[in-house]
Order: structure tokens, then C-alpha cells, then sequence
């Protein structure tokens, strides 16, 4: 962005001739304040792409204004602060506000220009993704300065950069159907087509021993649908047994050699539960998971990465207005206080989910600390109050999906105690066999394998 405008505002000239100095060596066009009056003025005037504001100044500080333009809704230019020795927590703190980063004295060229060139390449991204209607904003590159994010960021680009099979894996809600699109959009397979499935939607046709939409060789359906591109499997631990094998033997295929069907087809899994427990619990193929897991991503909650909720907030903020054509409303700061508190169940989509209704609910005017706290009131007792790590997992789980969880378990352990016969088990249940047979087949359970 060699025609970018940069605003400077330091009560220092030596610094602010400095910096302006080495900008315009850089091809940016300058403009230089003293104080917050100058930079209130040359703000209003100019529209600068990027504000470098110092922390410490005569009159109004740097925090304060910053402060001020947040409070105001105003805070659509990156800012980025140049702290001297002793100020660098004020910094910190200042990044809390909304500051994209900071600078510390004496400047290094070096950092000076790195940081500048991120902060408006990050601004940029963010104006296209808001201004695009055809953008969805959690395809993007995950958002946040959070050492979880950028671990994950930097993970990314390395799993892009190969066509073995993706495992995804993370808490509900964390955006891995995102990361999976995320992958793919940048990876040599980007021209070709994305096509996801849930795994629930496979199911093995008995009639004919093969695969519904299918894994076997002569297969066309998703295959075809995804040749030269990515197909991604959700919830892949919902695989019944008999999938998980046929899609092993399919896996192994594509390894040893070009097949018709499944010609250049990179394939991307996501899971919610731990697979290592479920093929020790011999609820899932051990093959399959090694073949899956060649790569693997863990998308961390977003309660581990509360330093991101600021810029998810100021993201989600502007782009349902521009896309919805709802009024733009600001978060305080302490309503931004009171969502980084809060535990975050629900991880990304109930972010997405409360600020949208927020937004549509709301009326004018900055969205006060009492809003969010009456929307995460909403949010129901089972999202406040996460249940301790003493109950089995499946106590965390949707209704429907715990019953079966309990049910898989259940019968696994009562069909151990009775050395894997499926008429001594009926018997024992009390349940009809050919009901219990295709009960077992539902939940992926083999009795040969017990």
C-alpha cells in the first residue's frame, strides 16, 4: 500500500520528523500532529489510513484519546502506539482499546515498517471482507493477536501448502467447517470445487454392500462432485463402522495410486470428539485415524484467546450492519469488559449469534454493559454454567446426540459382559434381537470386534 496515508502524533519533532521521514522514503503520504487538538483537527481533515499515536503528551495522552475515539465509535482507522521506556503496559493496555500495536522508543526502522505494513494489510482485508456481500467473514484467516491465534495462523499456512489428508479437530462452535474452507481456499486445490458432507448423511446401502454417495471404486456422487478440489466429512466420528472401513480402504487407494474416481481429491475431517479415546475405546478404525490424521488442526476455544475478543467484536460489529443494513452501534468498553469475562460455551457461533441479536434488538448509540449482560442472561443456564469435568462427556452434548453416546456405551459394556453374543445380550436388555441388531448397526457397533 505504497499511496497510504500515515498520520503521526508525538509532541516530539526530532521523533515525528523521524518517523515521517523514513514513511515518505517508503512511498506513504505523511501528516504530522503535536497533540491531540492537532490530531482531533488533521483526523477530521485527512482520513488517515493509519494513525501512529504516542502514549505520552502534553494535554490529552495518547490512551485518552484513543480512549475517546472508541467510546465514539469513531475507532475505524488502525491505530498503532509508540510508547517510550516505562509506557509499554500503557501500551498493552492501549491495545485493549482497540490498538491494532504498539511501538516502542527509540524506533527501529525495521519494526517501524513491519508494523506498519501489517497494520494496513490487516485494515485492508478487514474493508474488503465487510465491503463484500459475497465474503463470508469466517472463511477469512482466523482474527485475533492472541498467541492461540497466531500458533494456529502459522499452522495453517504450513498444512496448506500439502495435499495430505486434514484432521480438524476443536469444541463446537469454533469455526472448523471455517478453518477447513480456510485450507482449501489456499491450497493448490483452490480452483477446484469444496464440497462438505455430514457424516451422519453416509450410510451403507446393504443391498448392494457399497456406500450411499459413496467410497467404493466405482463411485461417483461426492467423488466426481469434488475431483480436482477438497471434500470435507463433518463430525467424521459419526462414521458407522462400516464406513470407517470402506473409507480407510479408499484412503489407502488414493495413497498408492491414481484412481478414476478419486482423482485429485484432497480430503479434510473435522471432529468435536477426541478420536484417540474412541479408538481406544474400539469405537473407531485405529487405521482410518492414523490416515486422517496426517495433518492435523486443533482450533482452540475462544476462551482460551480472550485477547482476540476486541478485534472479533469490532469485526462482528461492523459487518452485520453492512451486510443486514442494520445501524452500527459500538461496544463500550466495559461491555467489551463484560463479553471477555464471560467463558464462551457456545466459542465463536454464540459470539456471532449475541452481538447479530444484539444489533437487531438494540436501539441507537454505543451497546451498553447492561445489554450484554441481559443477552448473556438469555443465553440460558446451560451456556452460563459450563458442567464440571466430573460427568461423562456425553453429559455436554445435544440431547439427541448424548442419548446416543449413552446408548453406544451402554451396549458396548453389556455386550463385553456377555462375550460379544448378541442373543444373550437381547436377553439380558430385555430387547428384541432383530431390533437390537439394527440398533448396533446405527451405532457403528460390530459384536465380532467385542
Amino acid at each position: 500500500m505504497a499511496t497510504a496515508s500515515i498520520m503521526v502524533v508525538d509532541d516530539a519533532p526530532d521523533i515525528r520528523s523521524l518517523i515521517g521521514e523514513i514513511l515518505a522514503d517508503e512511498g506513504y503520504s505523511v501528516i504530522e500532529a503535536a497533540d491531540a487538538v492537532a490530531a482531533r483537527e488533521m483526523r477530521s481533515l485527512h482520513h488517515p489510513d493509519l494513525i501512529l499515536l504516542d502514549v505520552w503528551m502534553p494535554g490529552d495522552d495518547g490512551i485518552s484519546l484513543l480512549r475517546e475515539w472508541a467510546e465514539a465509535g469513531a475507532l475505524k482507522t488502525p491505530v498503532v502506539m509508540i510508547s517510550g521506556h516505562g509506557s509499554v503496559d500503557a501500551a498493552v493496555e492501549a491495545t485493549r482499546l482497540g490498538a491494532v500495536d504498539f511501538i516502542e522508543k527509540p524506533v527501529s526502522m525495521a519494526k517501524l515498517l513491519a508494523t506498519v505494513d501489517k497494520a494496513l494489510t490487516q485494515a485492508e482485508q478487514r474493508r474488503d471482507a465487510i465491503e463484500s456481500p459475497s465474503v463470508n467473514p469466517e472463511v477469512m484467516e482466523p482474527l485475533g493477536r492472541s498467541a492461540a491465534v497466531q500458533a494456529l495462523r502459522q499452522k495453517l499456512d504450513k498444512v496448506a501448502e500439502h495435499l495430505a489428508p486434514v484432521l480438524i479437530s476443536g469444541e463446537p462452535g469454533v469455526g472448523k467447517y471455517q478453518t477447513a474452507r480456510w485450507i482449501h481456499a489456499h491450497s493448490k486445490k483452490s480452483d477446484g470445487p469444496f464440497i462438505s458432507v455430514n457424516a451422519e448423511r453416509l450410510v451403507e446401502d446393504s443391498h448392494t454392500d457399497g456406500v450411499v454417495l459413496g467410497f467404493q471404486s466405482n463411485a461417483a456422487g461426492l467423488l466426481a462432485q469434488a475431483a480436482g478440489g477438497s471434500l470435507l466429512i463433518e463430525d467424521v466420528a459419526k462414521l458407522s463402522s462400516g464406513l470407517q472401513t470402506q473409507l480407510a480402504r479408499w484412503l489407502e487407494v488414493q495413497a498408492g495410486q491414481s484412481h478414476p474416481a478419486s482423482k485429485g481429491v484432497r480430503l479434510l475431517a473435522t471432529t468435536s470428539e477426541s478420536l484417540r479415546a474412541k479408538v481406544r475405546a474400539g469405537r473407531f478404525d485405529e487405521g482410518l485415524y492414523y490416515q486422517l490424521g496426517v495433518l492435523q488442526v486443533e482450533v482452540p476455544p475462544l476462551r482460551e484467546r480472550r485477547d482476540d475478543l476486541p478485534d472479533l467484536v469490532r469485526f462482528y460489529a461492523e459487518y452485520y450492519p453492512s451486510r443486514d443494513g442494520l445501524a452500527y452501534r459500538p461496544f463500550s468498553v466495559a461491555a467489551q469488559n463484560k463479553l471477555r469475562q464471560y467463558d464462551w460455551p457456545g466459542n465463536l457461533r454464540e459470539l456471532r449469534n449475541l452481538i447479530q441479536r444484539i444489533l437487531m434488538m438494540g436501539h441507537e448509540g454505543e451497546v451498553s454493559v447492561s445489554e450484554v449482560e441481559r443477552a448473556l442472561a438469555n443465553a440460558g443456564p446451560a451456556e452460563h454454567h459450563p458442567l464440571s469435568g466430573d460427568v461423562p462427556d456425553w453429559f455436554r452434548l445435544p440431547l439427541r446426540e448424548a442419548r446416543e453416546a449413552f446408548e453406544r456405551d451402554y451396549l458396548l459394556t453389556r455386550l463385553k459382559a456377555v462375550d460379544g453374543s448378541v442373543g444373550k445380550l437381547a436377553e439380558a436388555i430385555e430387547m428384541e434381537r432383530t431390533h437390537l441388531y439394527r440398533k448396533l448397526r446405527q451405532l457403528g457397533i460390530d459384536p465380532k470386534q467385542v
